[in-house]
């Protein structure tokens, strides 16, 4: 037993080895899991998995050199020799990750959640982590995926990564095709599984919404057998995902809404503000009162799941609410800032980490809920491509037209072939430029800046808009002011 003081190791060699059906000889403690050898820790167990561009054996003698106390290995080693005693032999590395995972969800007595869906995953997964925290006999007890490890190796890396006195795990999970939601929830084995909507995301390997539908639902093929199945009241796929959990033998649906008074868990009075919202809900026959941290209708609806998940694992509702109350943006998804420079001042709203029609249309959202900070500010968009969206790309992108006309936009800038269809459906309306490099898009949007500009930066992953929130970020000169410059905008 370790000592009042000294934190059990999350695995030994002996377990990984017992987990795994592998060949181990020399016993050690691991404090962690690593599948790059950029990111070991000492203490780690290095995973070699053989990924499409590059093979984890490739790096096992790197990752042994940083500190990893072990490595998982199954195939042609580069910097070590076959007989170290540091390695774990097993006939299929990533079976043997599935593994691992298997046993530490097996270890584990506390409740599970699982969340998937066509837009918030992440940051439903973040305000559950932050609502139970406060639940839980003390915060490290409460695991969840980091970032958006929420595929066919992101679930299990989370899983092995989960202590064995875990009182509550929140896993994301995502699909990029059908068929692979399933094997990932029958892994988790979720308590709870929510899916917060279904939308047209990588509409392009599916026949229709509906085809999105059915892959979401594949969810609830791991949910345990009293767990529950928590439901968007308001997305139209209402029906058949409830139909679907029925047929997956779930016995209890608990649904949310923000406009569907008829749900389990709904809105009773709302005040939704440019920064946050405040509302009293009903929580299946509980009434809580409390405020959400994050601005805009879809966080709305998402701390209603939020709660509704809550409340189906037993956590306290109104240490819960407390909780929401302190959310703020993630990097990518949602994060707010102000930038302070010598000639003027603006904020940021970033939304670079990927985009769909649902999410796009909750940022622009966001955006229309906020003035611009000076007469002189105006609402800015750079919008990228929405990618994997198939036959109906331009259609999707054109539909944004109404939205930004809602919003007010002042002025759009857009980044690649597939926005074009949305400037087309602008024109004459909003000021428009268009790119397809976004080096030329970075400038043109710095050279253009006014005083009290908001600017919403979102776009798919793949364009990388990322540098762009970076780019305007770097221009902060908060630091000079500081120190004894003088910006004249400082009174604005």
């Amino acid at each position: 037993m370790p000592g009042k003081n000294q934190q059990a190791p999350l695995w030994t060699t002996r377990e990984v080895a017992l987990a795994t059906s592998g060949k181990h000889m020399r016993d050690a403690e691991i404090s962690g899991i690593a599948i790059d050898s950029r990111e070991v820790a000492p203490g780690d167990l290095f995973f070699a998995l053989a990924g499409a561009e590059s093979d984890g054996h490739r790096f096992v003698g790197q990752a042994l050199q940083a500190g990893a106390a072990a490595a998982v290995v199954s195939g042609v080693l580069g910097g070590v020799e076959a007989n170290d005693p540091r390695l774990i032999w097993v006939d299929d590395s990533l079976v043997a990750l599935n593994d691992l995972a298997g046993a530490a969800r097996q270890r584990m007595a506390g409740m599970v959640i699982a969340v998937t869906g066509s837009a918030g995953k992440t940051g439903v997964k973040e305000a559950l982590y932050n609502a139970l925290s406060a639940s839980a006999t003390a915060p490290a007890l409460v695991h969840r995926s980091p970032r958006s490890f929420n595929n066919h190796v992101g679930v299990p890396v989370s899983l092995a990564r989960m202590p064995a006195d875990t009182e509550f795990g929140i896993f994301e999970i995502g699909m990029n095709a059908p068929g692979e939601i399933g094997p990932l929830s029958r892994l988790v084995r979720p308590d709870v599984a929510m899916i917060t909507n279904v939308g047209p995301a990588h509409a392009a390997a599916f026949a229709n919404e509906e085809a999105i539908a059915d892959a979401k639902a594949e969810i609830f093929e791991g949910l345990t057998a009293a767990g529950t199945a928590i439901l968007n009241l308001d997305n139209r796929h209402f029906q058949q995902l409830s139909r679907a959990a029925k047929d997956a033998g779930v016995g209890q649906i608990l649904s949310f809404a923000a406009d569907n008074m008829g749900a389990d868990v709904r809105p009773l009075r709302l005040a939704a503000l440019a920064t946050c919202s405040c509302m009293t809900a009903d929580i299946d026959g509980v009434s809580l009162t409390f405020k959400v941290g994050m601005p805009g209708d879809h966080w709305i609806i998402n701390s209603l799941g939020v709660l509704a998940a809550v409340h189906a694992v037993g956590g306290d509702l109104s240490l819960a609410g407390m909780a929401l109350s302190s959310m703020t943006g993630l990097a990518g998804r949602g994060e707010q800032f102000k930038v302070l420079t010598s000639r003027l001042a603006f904020t940021v709203i970033d939304e670079s980490y990927n985009a769909n029609p649902l999410s796009m249309k909750a940022a622009i959202g966001v955006l229309a809920g906020h003035w611009p900070a000076t007469a002189q500010g105006r609402r800015v968009a750079v919008l990228g491509d929405m990618e994997e969206l198939g036959e109906d790309t331009v259609v999707y992108h054109e539909a944004l037209a109404k939205d930004l006309k809602r919003a007010g936009v002042h002025v759009l800038l857009t980044l690649g072939p597939a926005m074009k269809a949305l400037a087309r459906a602008v024109a004459g309306k909003i000021a428009i430029q268009t790119f397809d490099d976004i080096d030329q898009l970075m400038a043109a949007l710095v050279r253009g800046l006014h005083p009290g500009d908001l600017i919403l930066v979102k776009g798919s992953n793949a364009l990388g808009l990322g540098q762009v929130v970076e780019g305007l970020r770097a221009l902060d000169e908060r630091e000079e002011m500081d120190s004894g410059g003088k910006s004249p905008l400082v009174a604005a």
